[in-house]
C-alpha cells in the first residue's frame, strides 16, 4: 500500500463532508394564501364570545351525542374499505421513507469468487507463463458513498417524508369526511322516519275525512266527486309511504356499506326532533385552517415534495462525486488464499461523474420538476380557498336555517289548527270538502318540510365541524 497517498483520499473526504450541505433550490418556505381575517358570515368578535372557540381537535365522540351515531362511526373507522386503503397507503410511505434515510449511508458489499481458465496452448499467457490453466481466489468487501454536494440525496429524503406525511394527513381526510357522510346518512334516515310518521298520520286523518264524506254523500248532503277526491287524495299518500320506506331501505343500505357491513336494517333510539342542532362553537379565524384541515395540510405536504423533487432534478444536472474502496485476500492457488499477510490486497478510488450528452434531458425533467412544483402551489391555494368558503356557507346556513325553522314552525302550527277548524266547518256545512282537503295538503307539507329544515339544520352544523377541521381524532 502507498501511505503517501492515503492522505491525500482523506483530504477529498473532508472536502465533500464540507460541501454536503450544499443545495441547488431555496429551502421551502410556506406560500402565502392571502386568506382573511374572518369568515364571512360568522359573528363580529364581540359577540363570537358566546360560543367556544374552534380548536380543530374536537373529537367525534364530544361533538355528536346520539348513542347510535356514534356506535355507527365507530363502526365505518374500523370496517371502512377507503379508510383502510389511506391506512395502508401510509404503511407503504412509511416504508419508503425508511429506504430513503439510507441514501447518504455507504453500501458495503462481500464478495467471494474462485475461478479456473484453460488457456490455448499458442497464446500468449501459455507461451510466457508455460501454464495450460490460470486459477484465481478472490475474497474482498466492497464500499463506496456518493458525496451529497448539491442536496440530491437530502432532497429525496425530503420528498420522502413530504410524501409520509401527506399520506397521514390524507388519511385523516378520509377519517374527517367518513365522520361527515356517516352523520349526514344517519340524519337522513332519521328524516325519512319523521317522514313516514308524518305521512301515516296524514293517512288517518284522510280515512276519517273519507269515511265522514260517505256518510254525507249517503246523506245527499255531498256529491259523488267530493268522495272521488278525497279518495284519490288517500291513494295519493299511501304511494308516498311506499316511496318514504323504500328511501328508508336505501339508505339504511348505504349507512351500512359506509360502515363496512352488508346492507342490513338500521336500529334508530332517537327522532329527529330530539336532536339538538344549536351551534356549540365559534369557528375562529381561517388561518387555523392551515393547521387544522387534513386536505390542507395533504396539499401543503404535495408541495412540499414536489419543491424537494426539483432540487433532485436540479442536483442531476451537476457532477456527482464519489469515493469506493475495496480490500480483501487474493491468491492465485486456494492453499495460499488466507495467507496473511502475503495474500491482503486494497483499492481506494475516487470518482467525479459529470453527464455531458445527457444536460438537454436532464435540464428539461429539471423544468418539468419546477413547472409540477408551480402546479401543486395553485392547487395548494385552491383547496385553501375552497376550506374558507366551506366554512363561511356552513355559517349561512346555521344562520339562515334557524330562522326559516322557526318560521315554519309557526306555519306548521296555524295549519295545524286550519285542518280541525276545516273539519269543523265541513260537518257544519259552512265550509265544502275542497277547503277540508286543501287544509290537510298544506298542513302536511309544512310538517315535512319542518323536518327538513331541522335535518337541514343538523347537516349544516355537521358540515361547519367538517370544515373546520374536526372529526379525524
Amino acid at each position: 500500500m502507498n501511505r503517501t497517498r492515503v492522505p491525500g483520499i482523506f483530504l477529498i473526504l473532508m472536502f465533500l463532508l464540507m460541501f454536503s450541505a450544499c443545495s441547488t433550490v431555496e429551502e421551502y418556505s410556506q406560500p402565502d394564501p392571502g386568506i382573511p381575517g374572518m369568515y364571512r358570515g360568522a359573528d363580529k368578535p364581540d359577540s363570537a364570545s358566546v360560543a367556544a372557540p374552534f380548536s380543530g381537535t374536537v373529537p367525534y365522540r364530544a361533538f355528536f351525542v346520539d348513542p347510535t351515531l356514534i356506535n355507527l362511526i365507530d363502526a365505518a373507522i374500523e370496517n371502512n374499505h377507503d379508510l383502510q386503503v389511506a391506512v395502508k397507503n401510509i404503511e407503504y410511505a412509511s416504508l419508503a421513507l425508511k429506504q430513503s434515510k439510507l441514501g447518504n449511508i455507504p453500501t458495503l458489499d462481500f464478495q467471494v469468487s474462485g475461478s479456473r481458465s484453460t488457456t490455448s496452448d499458442y497464446s500468449s499467457t501459455a507461451l510466457s507463463t508455460g501454464e495450460e490453466s490460470i486459477e484465481d481466489y478472490n475474497a474482498s468487501f466492497l464500499l463506496s458513498w456518493e458525496a451529497d454536494i448539491w442536496g440530491k440525496i437530502r432532497n429525496t429524503r425530503k420528498a420522502a417524508l413530504a410524501e409520509y406525511l401527506r399520506t397521514v394527513e390524507a388519511r385523516k381526510a378520509v377519517h374527517t369526511r367518513l365522520v361527515a357522510d356517516v352523520a349526514v346518512g344517519y340524519y337522513n334516515l332519521l328524516l325519512l322516519d319523521a317522514q313516514l310518521d308524518v305521512t301515516k298520520k296524514n293517512l288517518a286523518l284522510a280515512e276519517t275525512t273519507l269515511s265522514m264524506m260517505r256518510l254525507q254523500y249517503d246523506a245527499g248532503l255531498v256529491t259523488s266527486l267530493a268522495v272521488e277526491q278525497q279518495e284519490a287524495r288517500t291513494f295519493e299518500i299511501q304511494s308516498s309511504i311506499a316511496g318514504i320506506e323504500q328511501g328508508i331501505t336505501v339508505q339504511e343500505n348505504a349507512l351500512s356499506v359506509l360502515c363496512g357491513r352488508m346492507p342490513e336494517r338500521i336500529a334508530r333510539t332517537a327522532k329527529l326532533s330530539e336532536l339538538s342542532a344549536e351551534n356549540s362553537f365559534s369557528p375562529g379565524v381561517p388561518a387555523l385552517l392551515l393547521s387544522n384541515r387534513p386536505d390542507v395540510k395533504t396539499a401543503e405536504m404535495a408541495l412540499m415534495k414536489a419543491h424537494a423533487e426539483s432540487g433532485v432534478a436540479s442536483a442531476k444536472l451537476y457532477p456527482s462525486f464519489s469515493i469506493s474502496a475495496e480490500a480483501g485476500a487474493n491468491a492465485l492457488e486456494a492453499s495460499d488464499w488466507f495467507n496473511f499477510p502475503g495474500s491482503l490486497f486494497s483499492f481506494v478510488q475516487g470518482a467525479v461523474l459529470q453527464p455531458v450528452f445527457q444536460q438537454g434531458k436532464l435540464r428539461t425533467a429539471y423544468k418539468q420538476s419546477k413547472v409540477e412544483r408551480d402546479k401543486e402551489e395553485i392547487l395548494f391555494r385552491k383547496v385553501v380557498l375552497d376550506a374558507v368558503r366551506e366554512v363561511s356557507d356552513a355559517l349561512v346556513a346555521i344562520q339562515k336555517l334557524e330562522n326559516r325553522e322557526k318560521a315554519v314552525e309557526k306555519q306548521e302550527r296555524i295549519l295545524r289548527q286550519s285542518v280541525d277548524n276545516a273539519n269543523f266547518l265541513f260537518k257544519s256545512g259552512l265550509a265544502d270538502y275542497l277547503e277540508v282537503i286543501t287544509a290537510q295538503s298544506n298542513a302536511l307539507d309544512a310538517s315535512l318540510s319542518l323536518a327538513d329544515l331541522h335535518r337541514q339544520r343538523l347537516n349544516a352544523r355537521t358540515e361547519l365541524y367538517r370544515a373546520l377541521g374536526g372529526g379525524w381524532e
